[in-house]
C-alpha cells in the first residue's frame, strides 16, 4: 500500500522545476495549486489566493477580465526558478484599451509613472480626474469632483464643454446671451439664486407686494411686458366689473401669502343682506354685471329640483324662514306622518314613491342585493313569504340557507352557499364543478360515480389520499410511503413512471439503472407518510463491496465506475503496470 511519503515523494520526482521565491512556501504542497486529475481545478485555486484578478475575471472587469477566457499557465508559467519572473509586463506593448480605463486624448502620450506611483499594484491607480488634477481645479472643489461634465481629455485648459440648459436653471430669451460673469461672481457655480427677484430686485415696481413669482408676469423674454393672463393662468376667469377692476382692489396684501378665495362673500360681505344664511354662493342668485340686479334663482340648479307636485307647492311651504338652505331635503322631512314603514326604511322614500303621488309605489327589487329570478319571481313568491310586515322589509337574510335549511342534505357542512350548486329554477337541479374543489377529476376519476368516493352526503368527509381508495392496490403494502401520485396517474393505476433523473438531484446512471427501488430505499416509510431521503455516498450501498475496508476513504466514484463496480478507471498519466506497481507497494 503506498503510504503519504510515498506519495509526497512521487510528487517531488515528478515536479517539474522550482517554483518561484514568492511560491517557495507551497513548493512541497503540490495541492496547493494543482488538483489531482483536473487541469482546470488550478485555474481556480489560482483565483482563491489571487482575490483581485478573481474578482475581475468573474465581473468581467479589468484587464483580466477583458481577455480572452484562458489558462493562467498560459502567461504565468511555474516551475522555473527561484528567480524566474511570470508575470512579464511590457510597457511599451500594453494595449490601455483592455482595462478600465482606455486612454484618449492627451492622455495617450502621458509617461505611465504620471498616473501609476512607484511601489504600487497598477490597478490601485485612482480613475477620478479630480486625482490627479486638484491642482488644476480653480473652482477649489465647489463643483465636487466630476470634471468630465466641462473638460475634456483633449486639453485641460480648453474651453468647457458645459450645457446649462441640463441644470436646474434654462437658460431662455435674453438670458442665453447675458455673460456668465454676470450671475457667477468670484467664480460662484453652485447655491446660485434661481428666482428672478435675486437678479431683478431692482425691477419690481411693485416693492414686493406681489411676492417673488415674478415670472407669473414678466417672461424672459422682455421684463417690461406684462404676460399675466387672469382668465388663462387663474381658476377665476373676470367677468363683467370685475374686468375694469384694479387688481389692489382685490389683491391688497402679499399675492402669494394671502391667498384669496373665489367666494364672492369675501369681497361683498356688507352687501348680503341674508346675514350668511344662504353660504357664499353668491353668484347663484347675483351676477358680476350688477349685484343689486333682481336675483334670477333657479331652484333646478339646487340639490333639490321641483319635479312633480313639488313645483307647484309655495316657496314658504318649505323654508320657514329666510334661511332658505336650512330647509329639510329629505322626503322624511315634510312626510314623516305619511311613513307607514315607522322609519325602518330610513328616510330614502324616493325609492319607492314619485312626487306624482306619494301612495303610488315603484319599487323595483332589481336594484337591491337580492335579484328575484327564476322560482325567486314575483310571479311566483309573494312579497310577505320573505317580508312579514311593513317594518321587516330590510334586514331579511339573503341566503339560500335561511329559507332553504329543511332542503339540505349535507347537514350543514357545505355551508350555506347552496347557490355554488343548485339555482333558482329549481333545487334539485344541480351544476357542481368539481374542479373548483381541492380535489379536480383527472383521468379515469372523471367517469367515477360520485357515491364510490362520497359514501353520504357529507361530501367533505371523502379523503384527497390515493391510498384512501387504492389501498388494495398498492402492491408495496406502503413501504414507499402513501405519496402515490408521485409514480401512478390517474389515467391507469398500473401504468406507472417514475424518472429518478428529473425529479430527484440523484441521476442513475449505468448499472444503477438495473436496480430494483428497494434495494436502495431498503427503510419503509412511515404509514401515510412520503419515503424518507437517503443518502447518496457510494459508501453507503457498498461499504460490504470495499475491499480496502476503508483505507482510501468514501469516494469510491474516484476509481470505480457505475458501470461495473470491479471495473476500475485508469489515474491520468499512469500506464496499468504503473498503478499495479503503485497498488503493491
Amino acid at each position: 500500500m503506498m503510504t503519504a511519503a510515498h506519495a509526497q515523494t512521487l510528487e517531488s520526482v515528478l515536479s517539474p522545476g522550482k517554483v518561484i521565491e514568492a511560491h517557495a512556501k507551497y513548493e512541497n504542497d503540490c495541492r496547493s495549486c494543482h488538483v489531482p486529475l483536473q487541469r482546470a481545478g488550478q485555474d481556480k485555486l489560482c483565483m482563491e489566493c489571487h482575490k483581485d484578478v478573481g474578482r475581475d475575471v468573474g465581473a468581467r472587469q479589468g484587464f483580466h477580465g477583458r481577455m480572452k477566457p484562458q489558462a493562467c499557465r498560459t502567461c504565468h508559467t511555474e516551475h522555473r526558478g527561484r528567480d524566474a519572473r511570470i508575470a512579464e509586463f511590457d510597457k511599451a506593448a500594453f494595449d490601455h484599451n483592455h482595462t478600465d480605463y482606455p486612454l484618449r486624448g492627451a492622455h495617450v502620450k502621458i509617461d505611465c509613472a504620471k498616473c501609476h506611483a512607484p511601489g504600487k499594484r497598477w490597478r490601485d491607480a485612482p480613475p477620478e480626474c479630480n486625482a490627479c488634477h486638484a491642482k488644476d481645479d480653480v473652482h477649489k472643489g465647489s463643483l465636487g469632483t466630476k470634471c468630465a461634465d466641462c473638460h475634456t481629455e483633449t486639453k485641460w485648459k480648453e474651453v468647457a464643454k458645459f450645457d446649462h440648459n441640463k441644470t436646474r436653471f434654462e437658460l431662455t430669451g435674453k438670458h442665453a446671451d447675458v455673460k456668465c460673469a454676470d450671475c457667477h461672481k468670484d467664480n460662484r457655480y453652485r447655491e446660485m439664486p434661481r428666482t428672478c427677484i435675486g437678479c431683478h430686485k431692482a425691477d419690481d415696481k411693485h416693492k414686493g407686494q406681489f411676492a417673488e413669482k415674478c415670472e407669473s408676469c414678466h417672461g424672459t423674454r422682455d421684463w417690461k411686458t406684462p404676460t399675466f393672463n387672469h382668465d388663462r393662468d387663474t381658476k377665476y376667469v373676470l367677468r363683467g366689473k370685475h374686468r375694469v377692476a384694479k387688481c389692489e382692489s382685490c389683491h391688497k396684501g402679499s399675492l402669494y401669502k394671502d391667498k384669496l378665495t373665489t367666494a364672492c362673500v369675501d369681497c361683498h360681505r356688507k352687501d348680503d343682506k341674508h346675514k350668511g344664511t344662504l353660504g357664499t354662493e353668491c353668484g347663484r342668485c347675483h351676477n358680476e354685471r350688477d349685484w343689486k340686479e333682481p336675483a334670477s334663482f333657479d331652484h333646478e340648479k339646487t340639490r333639490f329640483p321641483l319635479l312633480g307636485r313639488h313645483a307647484k307647492a309655495e316657496c314658504r311651504d318649505c323654508h320657514k324662514s329666510t334661511v332658505f338652505n336650512e330647509a329639510p331635503s329629505t322626503c322624511i322631512g315634510c312626510h314623516k306622518k305619511d311613513d307607514k314603514h315607522e322609519a325602518t326604511l330610513g328616510d330614502r322614500c324616493a325609492d319607492c314613491h314619485t312626487e306624482r303621488d306619494w301612495k303610488a309605489s315603484k319599487f323595483d327589487h332589481e336594484r337591491t342585493r337580492f335579484r328575484l329570478h327564476g322560482g325567486h319571481a314575483a310571479t311566483t313568491v309573494k312579497c310577505d313569504s320573505c317580508h312579514r310586515d311593513l317594518k321587516g322589509f330590510r334586514n331579511t337574510a339573503l341566503e339560500c340557507h335561511a329559507c332553504h335549511k329543511k332542503d339540505d342534505k349535507h347537514q350543514g357542512q357545505q355551508g350555506t352557499r347552496c347557490d355554488q350548486c343548485h339555482n333558482d329554477r329549481d333545487w334539485k337541479t344541480t351544476s357542481f364543478d368539481h374542479a373548483r374543489t381541492e380535489f379536480p377529476l383527472t383521468g379515469r376519476h372523471v367517469t367515477v360515480d360520485c357515491k364510490k368516493c362520497h359514501e353520504t352526503n357529507r361530501f367533505k368527509d371523502a379523503q384527497h389520499a390515493c391510498f384512501a381508495c387504492h389501498r388494495k392496490d398498492d402492491g408495496h403494502k406502503l413501504r414507499f410511503g402513501g405519496r402515490c401520485e408521485k409514480c401512478h396517474s390517474t389515467r391507469d393505476w398500473k401504468l406507472w413512471d417514475f424518472d429518478h433523473d428529473r425529479r430527484t438531484d440523484y441521476k442513475l446512471e449505468g448499472a444503477h439503472r438495473r436496480v430494483a427501488c428497494d434495494a436502495c430505499h431498503a427503510t419503509a416509510a412511515p404509514t401515510g407518510k412520503d419515503i424518507g431521503a437517503i443518502s447518496k455516498s457510494c459508501f453507503a450501498c457498498h461499504r460490504g463491496d470495499d475491499a480496502h475496508d476503508g483505507a482510501f476513504g468514501t469516494l469510491c466514484e474516484r476509481c470505480h465506475v457505475v458501470n461495473r463496480w470491479q471495473d476500475i478507471r485508469s489515474p491520468l498519466g499512469l500506464g496499468h503496470s504503473r498503478l499495479d506497481h503503485l497498488s503493491d507497494s
